[in-house]
C-alpha cells in the first residue's frame, strides 16, 4: 500500500480530496449558485461560453450579491465562443465590483480570430472548493421549461486539488507571466480532514499545446493502454487522430470491451456526419457504440475497468489535443468510479440506440455514406487550419 501511494504521488495524485459527481442541467447549476452563495473570500470562474440569458443572468445575478459581500470575483470567458456578451452586460459586471477579461487570442481584428481557446470549464471558491466539468454557463446546459439540458457532467471537489485549480486560475488570469511568485492559493495554509472513507485520489490534467502540455491526451491513451476488462468513452465530438485510433483498436484485440457513448442529436450537424463516417472502422474492430438521444451530448470522460476515469473539458480530437487549452482531472477511486459506470450504464440502456453493423448498414445508403466522408474530409481541413500554427510551433 505504501509503495502504492508513493507511485500515485509521484504521477501527480494528492489524496486530500472530496469528491461528488455531478450531472448537468439543474443539478450542476444549483451546485455552482450553492458556491458562489456560500464564498466568503474569493470566486475564480473560468468558461468557453458565457452568455447573457436566463442562465446567465442568474449566474451573474449571484456574482455580483457575491461582490457586494466584498468577495473577490473573477470572470474569465473565452474571447471567441464568448465574444457575443453585450458590452452593457461586462459594463454591469464590472461596476458592480466583478474583475472580468477576455480570454485573448494571439492574433485578432474586427474581422478574424486566431489562437488559442480557453475551452476548460472551472469554478473555485476560497481555495478550498471547486468544479470541473464540459458545462458552460448558457440556457442549452440548464434544465429550462420544456427543454432537458445537454447531457454534461461535472465534479465538484473538496480538498487539495482545490488549491492546486486555484493557483491554475490564477496563473491563467495572470497570462502565465514569467516570474509571478505565489499565488493567494499558495500563500494559504489549509487543513483537511477527511475520513479515509471519503478521501480520493485526485490529479489534475491539461493540455496546452503551446506550454507543452499534452497531459489529457496521456490519460486517455493511459486508460487506452492499461485497460483489462472494459471501456466507456463518452464523448460529444469523436474525431481521433491516429495513434488514439491505433490505441482503441488494440484495446479491443486484447479482448477489452469497448463502449463509446456518443451524439445522436449534435450541435454540429457535420461533426456529426463526420463521426459516423468513421462507424464502419469501429464496428469492424469490435467497437461498440452507443447514440445518445433525448437532447444534444455535450459530456466528456472515460472509464477504465472501474479503477479509475477522466473527466472534464477534452474531446477526442485534435482541437482538444493541439489547439484549446482544456482541463481534465483524473480520479482513483474504485467505488466512486463503479458508481459512475453505473449511472452511465443506466443513461446507455434507457436513453441510447445502440448502433450495431446491421442498424448502420440499414439506415446509411451509398449517398449518406458518401455525404457522411466528404464531411469527414471537410472537418479534417477544419481541423488542420485550426492546429497548423501549434503543429509548427512544435518543430
Amino acid at each position: 500500500m505504501i509503495s502504492e501511494n508513493a507511485s500515485l504521488i509521484s504521477a501527480g495524485y494528492s489524496a486530500d480530496n472530496r469528491i461528488e459527481f455531478i450531472h448537468g442541467g439543474r443539478e450542476y447549476f444549483r451546485q455552482l449558485l450553492k458556491m458562489i452563495d456560500e464564498a466568503k473570500e474569493t470566486i475564480h470562474l473560468q468558461t468557453y461560453i458565457y452568455v447573457n440569458d436566463v442562465t446567465g443572468k442568474q449566474v451573474a445575478d449571484a456574482l455580483k450579491q457575491a461582490a457586494a459581500r466584498h468577495v473577490e470575483v473573477y470572470l474569465l470567458v473565452d474571447g471567441y465562443a464568448s465574444q457575443e456578451l453585450a458590452p452593457s452586460f461586462i459594463y454591469e459586471l464590472e461596476q458592480s465590483g466583478i474583475h472580468f477579461r477576455f480570454f485573448e487570442p494571439i492574433f485578432k481584428s474586427k474581422y478574424y480570430y486566431f489562437g488559442r481557446r480557453l475551452h476548460h470549464k472551472l469554478v473555485v471558491t476560497d481555495t478550498r472548493n471547486a468544479m470541473v466539468g464540459g458545462i458552460n454557463i448558457s440556457d442549452n446546459y440548464n434544465d429550462m421549461p420544456g427543454k432537458p439540458a445537454w447531457l454534461d457532467f461535472a465534479i465538484y471537489v473538496e480538498g487539495e486539488i482545490a488549491r492546486e485549480l486555484c493557483v491554475l486560475c490564477w496563473k491563467t488570469w495572470k497570462s502565465y507571466p514569467a516570474r509571478m511568485g505565489l499565488t493567494p492559493c499558495e500563500e494559504k495554509k489549509l487543513d483537511f480532514d477527511f475520513r479515509s472513507e471519503e478521501s480520493s485520489w485526485v490529479r489534475m490534467r491539461r493540455n496546452d499545446w503551446v506550454r507543452r502540455k499534452n497531459q489529457v491526451s496521456k490519460s486517455y491513451l493511459g486508460i487506452l493502454h492499461q485497460a483489462r476488462s472494459e471501456i466507456i468513452i463518452v464523448s460529444s465530438y469523436f474525431l481521433p487522430g491516429k495513434e488514439f485510433r491505433k490505441k482503441i483498436a488494440e484495446a479491443a484485440q486484447r479482448g477489452v470491451k469497448v463502449k463509446l457513448v456518443l451524439a445522436g442529436v449534435s450541435d454540429v450537424a457535420i461533426a456529426k456526419q463526420a463521426e459516423r463516417h468513421m462507424y464502419r472502422w469501429l464496428l469492424k474492430n469490435n467497437i461498440e457504440i452507443f447514440e445518445y438521444r433525448p437532447a444534444v451530448l455535450h459530456g466528456k470522460m472515460a472509464i477504465c475497468d472501474e479503477q479509475w476515469m477522466t473527466i472534464g473539458s477534452y474531446n477526442v480530437n485534435n482541437i482538444s489535443a493541439f489547439a484549446s487549452i482544456e482541463l481534465n482531472i483524473d480520479i482513483m477511486n474504485e467505488r466512486f468510479v463503479r458508481h459512475v459506470k453505473e449511472s452511465m450504464q443506466t443513461i446507455i440502456e434507457t436513453d441510447c440506440s445502440h448502433i450495431t453493423a446491421n442498424y448502420f448498414t440499414l439506415h446509411n445508403h451509398f449517398v449518406r455514406r458518401a455525404w457522411q466522408e466528404i464531411c469527414y474530409e471537410l472537418i479534417r481541413v477544419i481541423f488542420f487550419l485550426f492546429t497548423f500554427y501549434f503543429s509548427q510551433k512544435e518543430k
